[in-house]
């Protein structure tokens, strides 16, 4: 497998954990990926950056522009979700206390940019490293059916329990993925496929849009057989970067700067295109 340790610039990775946010700060991960990431290209700073949404509905701007979004958003709501609708195109995704979110942003190495492909597989390999046995390989692939499928959505057993999506801003990169951990992933699917029925009506499974099948999608903790929290997750994740001694993992330094000017400035910049994209909704 690839050696995760090669597309870091420093020693040092900062380590950035919101947790499990509620639907009044749901803007803020989407507005500090923005944020994170002209940072991380700055100053040449790899960064990874954990979150969650306690019940919610991940929109992107493509599913805005279906026939009866005001059905859909209905439909989402009787099934309890919130709604918010990230900075980037593509696919809906949920977000609940099962899901984690995970950012891992690198600056673009001056001697040469990360492709797509190599920042795609750089995520692939670290998920592989973190839980893959000889009994449970990780496979990526697009799984037509699942909700936002992509070339590198992640499965095992053709069961797929993650998607990994891209967001490049001036001279840094973050490589996003949603791990579906626990929790009831059929539901997930179920309130999906009620969303695009709704909104699309007739032309369900058209025009680009999933024709969303629940069980083709499974948790990580069910596929592996073993039972994993999100803390251990994360865990997992952080150890395999640590294994060969040269890497250290600052949890303090980003949360100071965050409250620095510079840092204010730019995640209120990206608050307000959130909120104005959020409009949609109203």
């Amino acid at each position: 497998m690839t050696n995760l340790n090669q597309l870091f610039t420093t020693d040092t990775i900062y380590l950035y954990d919101q947790f499990c946010l509620t639907e009044k700060d749901y803007y803020l991960p989407f507005a500090l990926t923005d944020t994170l990431t002209t940072f991380s290209g700055i100053n040449q700073q790899p960064i990874i950056h954990f979150w969650q949404l306690d019940q919610a509905m991940i929109l992107g701007m493509k599913d805005t522009r279906v026939p009866d979004l005001k059905n859909g958003l209905a439909s989402l709501k009787q099934d309890g979700y919130n709604i918010v609708i990230r900075n980037a195109g593509g696919l809906g995704v949920i977000a609940d206390e099962g899901i984690l979110n995970v950012s891992l942003i690198l600056p673009n190495q001056e001697h040469k940019k990360l492709s797509i492909d190599e920042a795609y597989t750089f995520m692939w390999q670290w998920i592989k490293h973190a839980f893959e046995d000889s009994s449970h390989l990780i496979e990526a692939f697009e799984i037509t059916e699942s909700y936002c499928p992509g070339t590198f959505d992640l499965s095992i057993a053709g069961k797929k329990f993650a998607g990994i999506a891209q967001r490049r801003v001036k001279d840094g990169t973050a490589v996003m993925i949603y791990l579906s951990v626990n929790g009831d992933q059929q539901k997930r699917g179920e309130s999906v496929c009620r969303f695009y029925q709704a909104s699309l009506h007739e032309d369900f499974g058209k025009n680009g849009y999933p024709p969303v099948v629940p069980s083709v999608m499974a948790n990580l903790e069910d596929l592996l057989q073993q039972p994993l929290t999100i803390n251990k997750v994360k865990k997992r994740l952080i150890d395999v970067l640590l294994t060969n001694g040269t890497l250290t993992i600052d949890e303090h330094t980003l949360s100071q700067l965050l409250t620095s000017e510079w840092f204010t400035t730019e995640t209120n910049k990206q608050m307000d295109k959130m909120i104005q994209r959020n409009e949609l909704l109203r």
